[in-house]
């Protein structure tokens, strides 16, 4: 007990993920968003206290590391000058050495009271008038690049808080301007939100810029509702030895991440099968080409994590809902649930997949 005492005043002790029960959904879409950034984040709706916050905090231990320039405010990557800051590109251009370091990637929650300053960073007028230089303090989009920036009860951010987080996902890079002077930096992160929908809906724009969508509900179950207050309790009274018994499937979850991370490029997708995925996507008339590219990342991402470099129609089936359901047209009249009307079109396209 003296021990815990003293490693909780070192760090503070986070629910491990394989512990979490249930949520099967919510879960492969934040590991395949791990595997592949470039899925673009996760939306996760479901009912209070069904677990949405504690599963998002528990990836921060899967996260793998990352190459980054030393000392720099905004994670630059060394190689990719599209992740890079100004300051860097130019250090290279001049060929200056720059020092490299690996650092796990981070995860930055966006509180719901934030400022415009705090969220995109403020420009200090003065020394820039006195001291000729441009003098930034990075805010919260700066510390989020090349990491995972999350919001819970997105839905109830604000507005102007809400453009900010548009622009920054659309482009990529994150643009402050004060009395004339200007400054950017790159912005590419992870965008993963909570939020009950009870509590109102989210803008459609904000909704198409998540990659894919979790639909989470209470467990039922009566022996899982007992397990999950054994775990929770369990991890409450002595954390540290909680999470000490989860050590071994932590460390081998954290292998099959990289190793998938690392053999993404290998995975292919049968031509036939991209035909499908666009055919399934217009038939349900979905805006954009979004939804086509998710799915075939997703589907790519699935496939690797289980260790093969085939996309199986399996795979397909399993990853659609997640990528679709929040971009279809809604319609008041309908009674089928969006995901369970994306699973009947991906049958009638692809067939029965279990012949």
């Amino acid at each position: 007990m003296i021990l815990e005492d003293t490693q909780n005043q070192q760090e503070r002790p986070i629910f491990p993920f394989t512990a979490i029960v249930g949520q099967e959904e919510m879960k492969l879409a934040l590991l395949l968003n791990v595997i592949d950034p470039k899925i673009g984040g996760v939306m996760i709706m479901g009912d209070r206290g069904t677990g949405k916050s504690t599963t998002v905090r528990a990836l921060v231990d899967l996260l793998p590391e990352i190459k980054v320039v030393a000392e720099d405010p905004f994670n630059s990557d060394p190689t990719d000058p599209e992740l890079m800051s100004e300051e860097v590109r130019q250090k290279l251009k001049n060929n200056e050495k720059i020092e490299i370091v690996s650092k796990k990637i981070e995860m930055i929650d966006l509180p719901l009271g934030a400022t415009e300053d705090r969220v995109c960073g403020t420009i200090d007028i003065e020394k820039a008038l006195t001291e000729g230089v441009k003098a930034f303090e990075p805010g919260l989009l700066a510390k989020a690049n090349r990491g995972i920036l999350y919001v819970d009860e997105v839905n109830l951010l604000d507005d102007h808080l809400v453009d900010v987080l548009l622009d920054a996902a659309a482009s990529g890079w994150n643009t402050v301007e004060r009395e004339g002077i200007s400054i950017s930096h790159p912005a590419r992160f992870i965008l993963v939100g909570s939020g009950n929908p009870e509590e109102g809906e989210l803008r459609p724009q904000l909704l198409d810029r998540f990659g894919m969508h979790a639909q989470i509900g209470t467990v039922k179950e009566p022996e899982l509702r007992v397990q999950i207050v054994e775990q929770r309790t369990a991890f409450d009274e002595a954390p540290f030895s909680f999470r000490k018994n989860y050590e071994d499937s932590q460390n081998q979850l954290i292998t099959t991440l990289v190793e998938a991370r690392a053999g993404l490029k290998k995975v292919k997708i049968n031509y036939d099968f991209r035909i499908k995925i666009s055919q399934i996507c217009s038939e349900l008339d979905v805006d954009g080409l979004r939804g086509d590219l998710v799915t075939n990342r997703a589907a790519k991402a699935l496939a690797c994590f289980e260790g093969r470099y085939e996309v199986t129609p399996e795979d397909i089936f399993r990853v659609i809902p997640l990528c679709l359901r929040h971009r279809l047209r809604k319609d008041p009249l309908e009674t089928i649930d969006s995901g369970e009307k994306v699973q009947e079109v991906f049958k009638k396209i692809f067939g029965d997949i279990n012949n």
